[in-house]
């Protein structure tokens, strides 16, 4: 039975800004709604492999394992200071000004899952937030922890929609400004950059 607790819970989960907020935002400053509706897309269906992981008790062995633990941070490490290069580099594939040759969709989102799927700390999460909610009846817990993490992409995708509209809302005023797509693009490099580190720094 999914709980006001859990729904409020997964909903403050969403709403916290991380590494998927970001790509969303800045894809929704760059190329406009119909972009940031791809990368939420693309982020959602990154969470999928983790769900499953928890749901299959596979995080636990992510979790015990240090090289394989190693092996996937240090990859989604790469992929975030790649992403902070696409932000940061003039007519970069992620930079933020007016393009003609705007990155496809399921590129997009495809950039998108790797972002989650190369996260080693999020099928850790979800073996930490789902237990606590299950009914404790062991014939359904598998099911139970399907459903909530379902409900979990779903209010991702949701909520990321909102990020991505609400930047694509304000593009116009800032694309008018060099200046300010300049800031933003250095802004978001070095948010990545910096999220690389924070990843590079976490033990299994």
């Amino acid at each position: 039975m999914i709980t006001a607790q859990f729904l409020i819970t997964a909903l403050v989960v969403v709403i916290a800004p991380g590494t998927g907020v970001i790509y969303t935002l800045a894809l929704g400053l760059g190329q406009g709604r119909r972009a940031a509706i791809w990368a939420a897309l693309g982020c959602t269906i990154g969470i999928a492999p983790h769900l499953a992981a928890a749901t299959l008790g596979l995080a636990a062995l992510l979790h015990s394992s240090a090289i394989l633990f190693s092996i996937v941070k240090w990859a989604g490490v790469a992929y975030l200071l790649y992403l902070a290069w696409g932000m940061a580099k003039q007519n970069g594939p992620l930079s933020i000004e007016p393009r003609d040759d705007a990155v496809s969709g399921p590129k997009i989102a495809m950039r998108g899952a790797l972002i989650n799927i190369l996260n080693p700390k999020l099928s850790i999460f979800f073996l930490a937030l789902l237990p606590p909610f299950l009914s404790g009846n062991p014939a359904t817990a598998t099911a139970e922890m399907g459903v909530m993490g379902l409900i979990f992409m779903g209010l991702t995708f949701v909520v990321f929609i909102g990020y991505g509209t609400a930047a694509a809302f304000a593009r116009r005023a800032i694309l008018g400004s060099e200046r300010a797509m300049r800031w933003l693009s250095r802004s978001f490099a070095a948010v990545f950059a910096a999220l690389g580190a924070k990843l590079a720094l976490e033990r299994a």
